[in-house]
């Protein structure tokens, strides 16, 4: 038998018109070397406005305006550095462009650092008064008041320049791991569903444990987790390296621990993140539930990590190309009203959407830009439903920062990083919605709940579960603990035992996991994963209810970028997230969509 093997194409060879137009940001590499030069030249001006931000409204005013005019340039010489070099991480040329803009954003770090000491210097009531009486100063009031919370955690002038100073080297462990975790590894071919070997990456290995054939997801699963085994000590060194910055970063600002400092910057109540732990751990049956069933389902004799993710109901019922998909999420989405769909059409149609899967591209999805650029999305194309999903979701994040970013104005034109993931999420829930709809073949509904099933799964369960592991590890660290790459797989996978019980085999392998999770380089994020799901799964439902002003307020939300506290933002919107009452509501959608599954199969 003729056994072909087969090799991802280089950026060069994949199709135009699946790949991103970054010209839109600058017209070709020489307009960036322009803009960077000239931006580097004006970094150090910012340095002379030290000393003038406490001498009156004015000089405040004034001094805000141009440190943030300077940091809206820098922005975007970053985004095309860092997309440059995401599309295809092996090009030494935008390699060496992100690592420039990662420099000038250092030096803007250390030039710009004396602005909010400066600020805090500044009385209470002195600083009231000004804001009272300047126009300028009174719009910048949530501005200043997202500086002047952290009053007790800013430290001098030039202690602060000093950190800032050393950002790249706090940081390099960070940087390390992304190029050697999507550049430098070899993961070895393995064979792909028609018998072909192929080169192992990221987004194929996302199809291939996906496989309804055991010893394709088989064959992925070990040969992905033998290489980081092979690499186990080096990445417990880059992860390590990691906890220990955020660490330090805690202690210096004299915040009690990483976590409360990460939460505290985002104006995030500590009661979120524990209440979330302990409302999944409440709720763990209803997952050994789901295990159980997928167990039975299969057929299985033993239930292993690489059978977590195969359909339950065979082959996928539903696949899309990039044409079909695109109709498709337009059609979902339209229950949010024409403008959304204007917005979501105009990134499909005009090249925002990274499609291509090429050697060395960047692993994952995301949604990226400035307020200056396109809302641009990075992906790697698969004829699949999980693709559609993934369309859909970062195309919430896409059209949430086009509304920000056209409704507010630079100061706020961003929105808090504890909400990014309500407006993907709740894209998601309306596309199941969706789909559950406008499907009545009782197959496709079956593969549909069990697609919701494991999204829930993925992103509620799982993503608290890598919030308890990253909790663990910035705990054992403060404690002096060594975090070597045994004592984190011992405690990885005892943690995953708890979450997915008995029914599942102890395999060694997922004691690994921990070294292939880029979020755990992210300073306390993957638990918003898990609380924005559950808030998303509260709007979806009012939205596709068609409750009164559900999408006034939902649109509403995505128009009102950082005007407020995120916690406000979410209230606004109908969603109080400092109380457990959302997470027990996705909890019972979980279950009942369980409960029709199991009566489905």
């Amino acid at each position: 038998m003729l056994i072909m093997t087969v090799t991802l194409p280089t950026r060069d060879e994949v199709p135009t018109d699946l790949t991103w137009d970054l010209t839109s940001v600058f017209a070709d590499d020489d307009a960036w070397e322009a803009e960077y030069a000239a931006v580097q030249k004006l970094v150090p001006t910012l340095k002379q406005l030290q000393g003038t931000l406490g001498q009156g409204p004015t000089q405040l005013a004034a001094g805000i305006a141009q440190i943030l005019a300077a940091f809206r340039r820098l922005e975007k010489l970053y985004v095309y550095a860092s997309m440059k070099s995401d599309q295809d991480t092996g090009n030494s040329q935008y390699l060496g462009y992100k690592a420039r803009a990662d420099n000038l954003a250092t030096t803007f770090a250390s030039a710009t650092a004396y602005m909010n000491p400066e600020i805090l210097a500044i009385s209470a009531d002195t600083l009231a008064d000004w804001v009272a009486h300047n126009a300028d100063l009174h719009h910048d009031q949530h501005f200043l008041d997202n500086i002047t919370a952290e009053r007790d955690h800013v430290l001098d002038a030039a202690t602060e320049g000093l950190l800032a100073a050393a950002g790249d080297a706090l940081d390099g462990t960070t940087n390390t791991f992304n190029v050697l975790n999507n550049s430098d590894i070899d993961f070895g071919m393995v064979q792909n569903d028609d018998g072909d070997f192929v080169e192992l990456n990221h987004s194929l290995y996302d199809e291939l444990i996906h496989s309804t054939n055991r010893d394709v997801r088989q064959g992925a699963f070990e040969s992905l987790y033998a290489t980081y085994d092979s690499l186990r000590n080096t990445f417990a060194s880059t992860l390590t390296g990691k906890v220990k910055a955020d660490n330090f970063r805690a202690q210096a600002h004299k915040y009690p621990s990483a976590r409360v400092a990460a939460m505290s910057h985002n104006h995030i109540p500590e009661a979120v993140f524990t209440t979330l732990v302990e409302q999944v751990n409440a709720h763990l049956p209803l997952l050994h539930r789901y295990v159980a069933l997928r167990k039975r389902v299969l057929g299985l004799a033993e239930l292993h990590s690489y059978d977590l993710y195969t359909p339950l109901t065979g082959e996928p019922a539903l696949s899309y190309t990039v044409p079909a998909a695109k109709v498709e999420a337009e059609r979902a989405l339209s229950v949010l009203g024409d403008d959304y769909v204007t917005h979501v059409r105009d990134i499909y149609d005009h090249r925002m959407v990274d499609f291509a899967a090429n050697r060395n591209k960047q692993s994952g999805a995301y949604s990226g830009g400035a307020y200056d650029t396109n809302p641009f999305i990075l992906m790697s194309w698969h004829d699949s439903l999980d693709s559609l999903y993934t369309l859909v979701h970062e195309t919430g994040h896409s059209v949430h920062s086009w509304y920000s970013r056209h409704n507010q104005d630079y100061m706020y034109g961003d929105y808090p990083i504890f909400v990014a993931e309500i407006a993907s999420t709740t894209n998601e829930n309306l596309l199941t919605d969706y789909l559950l709809a406008h499907n009545e073949d009782p197959q496709v509904r079956a593969f549909l709940l069990n697609y919701y099933l494991d999204g829930f799964k993925g992103t509620v369960f799982r993503q608290a579960q890598f919030a308890e592991f990253e909790d663990w590890m910035h705990q054992a660290d403060q404690a002096g603990t060594p975090l070597t790459a045994d004592a984190l797989s011992d405690k990885y996978a005892a943690i995953n035992a708890k979450y997915y019980g008995d029914t599942l085999v102890a395999d060694p392998e997922i004691s690994l996991e921990w070294a292939r999770i880029p979020h755990f380089y992210y300073d306390y994020y993957v638990y918003q994963y898990a609380t924005g799901f559950a808030a998303a799964t509260t709007l979806a439902q009012g939205i596709t209810a068609g409750n009164d002003g559900a999408v006034t307020h939902y649109l509403g939300f995505l128009k009102s970028g950082s005007t407020q506290y995120p916690i406000e933002t979410m209230r606004a919107a109908g969603v109080d997230m400092t109380k457990p009452d959302y997470l027990e509501g996705a909890f019972n959608v979980f279950a009942d969509r369980l409960d029709a599954l199991e009566q489905l199969l």
